[in-house]
């Protein structure tokens, strides 16, 4: 890789520029080295903004003092400036301008050859100040062409170049993924499992980038870090405190833990929305509450019955999948739980811009008597692999038992690049680069938003996409707070001071619902969806009329105006009332018989008209406002499960039938129901709301919603599975 140079000549001609010449000549003479020229100081800061590989940048000090030191920091602060000076003293810098990467070489001793070597030099101090410590360990031993006789058995992919179909392999991926591949019995690399060497000191490098007072790398996603927590804290016979809008992994745990969870209830709008949990619900008087209700339901229902103690572990949602954040603070100060979760899976870049302060989980001091635990999922919104996570941990644990829980979830073989991708998302949003990376997500992210709102005003005679936000965001990116009193949100009643929204997570609105009621003319946000998809353009998640896109530190211009584009394009489209087989010609291709001669907006008059007969926002509210009745423990349930005590049933005969699985409808991704849960008369709503998301795809196909455990037979019915008899 060559390292790249800036250099901005001196604006006189007294000589200086005979000097910048021969430093120009040697360093274009060394094959290592590249050389941009600039013409000014706004080529500096665009060529720095647009080209990661410039390590050093030289100017006259005479002519421009510490204006550009004081700009570049702002977008890199680790970057060396060289300044060539006649004039220059100790006197003209204050304490501020000795903070940054500044070197001075003067112009009467000044030899190119001495001077390029020391600017090299100072390079080289760079990119190991930059690199983590884990990541320089690994490079270094993939650079030393170790003879290995042990796993894994592709040695540095040669066995890869022995095969037609492994060169292609290897090919695709170039040399280095396979010479970082190595194995646990290198023990210069330390141990993931125990903690040590530079594994350890990568995962001190992330707690001080995150300002946590410890950190966990974890190799397998969320999924496993939920886990890890849980397993680390919960004893037998625990209640927990859980959100209902939880992960499924949260779960999964509670299928692997005798522990009894009582839940935390969401709100939720009509386009299917998480608005939150309420303050109320994190008050002791509520907690009692529920306590005292699930010892009243589980007695009548269990000849085992073990009552609900006060809670040990409490797991909250932080941020939803939509972009809502909860004030921390609050939750921390009113829940009188001794470990508080946040499972903080979309959220990983929060530490990183003081918009998010106070808004995630591990943010600010460790409290007296709590532990406060945040899972992140580090591949999700930073730049790491798939399936790379940590854990943030504030406050007094008992290492050993989280060390125990960590080893039960963790291969004792990992993926190395996946450990030096999680240090290296940390060390990409350290100083200033980082927050120019977070401040031009969010730049963009505003951009879009006034786009959107500015077509939509321009078509208030036909129609355009919305966006959900308040009617006022200004130009500036900050998280806007939910009022009682704004109608944009659409929930019937929110807390103050207690949800924001996220800029950076964007939910585009589709014509067809208004103030909770729907519309005679609508587009269902799946019909767009499928467009998208026609373009390449993948959403992040659909609910009946809206999307969902996540502005990641990955977003650029580029992207956000193809975005913007395709949206336009749609419309002109839709106007026209195009044929489906046109428009969407994956979807036409699924029955081209049906969707012979259909148009466009034949299709979505369908699919506005079955939500419409079914009255789907209404539904949404219900299924969400009353829980079903909890028989069992998921534990107890996983139990009859591996009895083989299950049996299938139709999802029409629900009713009064304990279940087995976690059923969960996509859209709008949220847990209807919970393994050990039985939908009753009182509940009906929540199996009317499923029958009617099963219908579309009856009618329309290539629309069938999926639901996470259930699914569609040959005869078109959804089945699910519950208990077969009771012990």
């Amino acid at each position: 890789m060559k390292k790249t140079i800036l250099m901005l000549y001196p604006n006189d001609s007294d000589g200086k520029d005979k000097i910048f010449h021969e430093m120009k000549n040697e360093i274009e003479k060394r094959a290592n080295l590249n050389l941009e020229l600039v013409n000014n100081v706004v080529d500096i800061i665009h060529r720095l903004k647009i080209n990661v590989h410039i390590c050093a940048l030289i100017y006259d000090w005479d002519s421009m003092g510490m204006k550009i030191p004081h700009l570049v920091s702002k977008i890199n602060d680790f970057l060396p400036i060289f300044a060539l000076s006649l004039t220059h003293t100790a006197k003209d810098l204050n304490l501020s301008d000795l903070m940054l990467n500044l070197h001075f070489f003067d112009y009467i001793s000044y030899e190119a050859e001495d001077n390029i070597n020391k600017i090299e030099q100072e390079i080289n101090s760079y990119y190991k100040k930059i690199i983590p410590p884990f990541t320089k360990k690994l490079i270094h031993y993939t650079d030393t062409n170790n003879y290995v006789y042990c796993t894994p058995g592709h040695l540095a992919g040669s066995a890869f170049l022995k095969s037609p179909a492994g060169a292609f392999f290897y090919d695709f991926y170039g040399p280095n993924i396979f010479r970082a591949d190595v194995s646990v019995s290198m023990q210069e690399l330390g141990s993931l499992l125990d903690h040590s060497g530079p594994h350890k000191e990568a995962e001190e490098y992330i707690a001080q980038a995150f300002k946590s007072d410890r950190s966990y790398i974890v190799t397998n996603g969320t999924s496993a870090a939920n886990k890890i927590v849980g397993m680390g804290l919960l004893r037998e016979g625990e209640t927990v405190l859980i959100d209902r809008n939880c992960h499924k992994s949260i779960t999964h745990l509670l299928m692997m833990c005798d522990v009894k969870p009582i839940y935390l209830l969401p709100t939720r709008n009509a386009y299917g929305i998480i608005g939150g949990i309420p303050k109320s619900e994190f008050t002791t008087k509520t907690i009692q509450e529920k306590i005292k209700r699930a010892n009243k339901v589980l007695k009548n229902n269990h000849k085992n019955f073990k009552k609900f103690k006060w809670p040990i572990y409490a797991v909250i949602t932080n941020s939803t999948y939509d972009g809502l954040l909860y004030n921390t603070n609050y939750i921390k100060k009113t829940l009188n739980v001794k470990n508080i979760h946040f499972d903080g899976a979309w959220i990983a870049y929060a530490p990183f811009s003081k918009i998010y302060n106070g808004l995630y989980g591990s943010y600010g001091k460790a409290l007296k008597n709590k532990t406060i635990f945040e899972t992140q999922s580090t591949h999700k919104c930073l730049a790491a692999f798939s399936q790379v996570s940590m854990i943030q941990i504030k406050g007094k644990y008992d290492e050993s038992n989280m060390n125990e829980a960590y080893m039960m979830h963790t291969t004792t073989s990992p993926q190395y690049a996946f450990v030096a991708s999680a240090e290296m998302a940390a060390a990409m949003m350290r100083g200033n680069p980082g927050k120019f990376l977070m401040s031009s997500s969010q730049e963009i992210a505003m951009n879009f938003r006034h786009e959107i709102k500015k077509l939509n005003r321009q078509n208030q005679k036909g129609w355009f996409f919305d966006v959900w936000q308040p009617s006022k965001i200004g130009d500036q990116a900050k998280c806007w707070p939910l009022k009682n009193n704004e109608k944009w949100h659409a929930y019937k009643k929110v807390d103050s001071n207690h949800m924001f929204l996220d800029p950076i997570k964007i939910t585009i609105l589709t014509p067809g619902l208004q103030n909770d009621k729907l519309t005679k003319f609508g587009i269902p946000a799946c019909i767009v969806a499928k467009y998208l998809e026609n373009q390449r353009i993948i959403v992040e998640k659909t609910g009946p009329y809206s999307l969902f896109f996540l502005f990641s530190i990955g977003i650029d211009k580029a992207l956000s105006l193809k975005l913007l584009s395709v949206f336009l394009e749609f419309k002109r489209e839709f106007d026209a009332n195009l044929s489906v087989e046109k428009m969407l010609p994956n979807l036409y291709s699924i029955d081209p018989v049906f969707y012979k001669n259909m148009k466009i907006q034949e299709l979505a008059k369908g699919i506005h008209a079955i939500y419409q007969k079914h009255r789907l926002p209404e539904f949404i509210y219900k299924a969400y406002d009353v829980l079903p009745d909890q028989h069992f423990t998921p534990y107890e349930v996983y139990q009859h499960r591996l009895k083989g005590n299950i049996k299938k049933c139709n999802l029409k005969n629900l009713i009064n039938e304990i279940c087995v699985e976690m059923i969960l409808p996509y859209p709008p991704g949220i847990p209807v129901i919970l393994p050990g849960e039985k939908v009753t008369k009182e509940s009906e709503t929540i199996l009317k709301f499923l029958l009617t998301l099963c219908e579309i795809g009856k009618y329309f196909p290539g629309f069938a919603t999926e639901i996470h455990g259930a699914w569609r037979e040959d005869d078109g019915e959804y089945y699910t599975k519950v208990i077969k008899k009771l012990d």
